[in-house]
């Protein structure tokens, strides 16, 4: 353990003795508070040696350790990822959260919790709307993704929690395959600008995929196409919620405003205190009646 750690160390791992813990733990199928009452004098199985050290040198290398273990955490779950898709970050909990207070959600009948529908643009791993599934048992989703891979790991992470019958999975660009009006949109699109992306640790930059992380010279371009697309797909008194940048805020708050006159536009903050979520509460036009 301690030469695992001084190992991941020395290639600039971030909190090494946590991440050689996480491998070890992994390596023996035990929890990683097991590990924590782990004694040098319990020496592994060669062949769980040999497996660590694997482990261990893939992280050296710059792997995340998410990759190389397979799974995370996300919301008390439990989600399988790989390079298919970025890796769940516990900021993006905060979407989950506020989108369970959404009135529609948080205090509904039954009957009109089973009608409402939501949509998470560029689903990724599928862990925000598994997460939501999980916790309404009434609803049903819909999920879309430009990547196959990407929605066919959602799709696996829908099965491992039990409700893949209640998310439909579409490909295509953001609303796009979308054909019915929704009541809420849920998005956690790229954000970072492409001189950020080219900033990035090693471990993002050479492992997740670029097509989840880049967003363009302001890191803005997908949100600008999502507002373009969300008159034609969000029910006129719809809301949408994305996450962005810690200084993003007022740059899509404006982008907000001039895509929906009428919404009320609000920024949320994550438990560090940075700007993390743009909330967008549409109105319906008086008179106007939308087909």
């Amino acid at each position: 353990m301690a030469d695992a750690t001084a190992k991941l160390r020395t290639a600039g791992v971030d909190s090494p003795k946590l991440v050689a813990q996480v491998l070890l733990a992994h390596t023996l199928g035990v929890p990683r508070a097991n590990i924590m009452a782990y004694s040098p004098q319990q020496p592994l199985q060669s062949h769980q040696l040999a497996t660590f050290r694997e482990r261990v040198a893939r992280c050296v290398s710059g792997e995340p350790v998410a990759y190389v273990v397979g799974h995370v955490e996300f919301y008390r779950l439990d989600f399988l990822t790989d390079r298919r898709a970025l890796i769940p970050r516990p900021e993006t909990e905060h979407l989950v959260e506020l989108a369970l207070k959404k009135p529609q959600i948080s205090n509904p009948l039954k009957s009109e919790i089973s009608k409402s529908q939501i949509v998470e643009v560029g689903t990724g791993s599928g862990c925000v709307v598994v997460s939501l599934a999980v916790k309404l048992p009434e609803m049903r989703l819909i999920a879309t993704d430009i990547s196959a891979d990407a929605l066919a790991l959602a799709h696996e992470n829908a099965r491992r929690h039990k409700v893949s019958s209640r998310i439909q999975f579409l490909r295509g660009d953001l609303l796009a395959p979308v054909t019915v009006r929704v009541d809420g949109v849920i998005a956690n699109l790229p954000y970072v600008t492409t001189a950020e992306w080219q900033n990035l640790p090693r471990h993002i930059r050479q492992h997740e995929p670029r097509i989840a992380l880049d967003g363009g010279q302001d890191g803005l371009d997908l949100v600008r196409r999502l507002f373009a697309q969300a008159p034609q797909r969000v029910k006129p008194d719809g809301w949408l919620l994305l996450e962005i940048g810690a200084t993003q805020g007022q740059a899509v708050s404006a982008l907000a405003r001039q895509a929906f006159p009428l919404a009320a536009v609000n920024l949320h903050r994550d438990y560090a205190g940075l700007t993390r979520v743009v909330e967008i509460q549409l109105r319906a036009v008086p008179g106007v009646k939308i087909k």
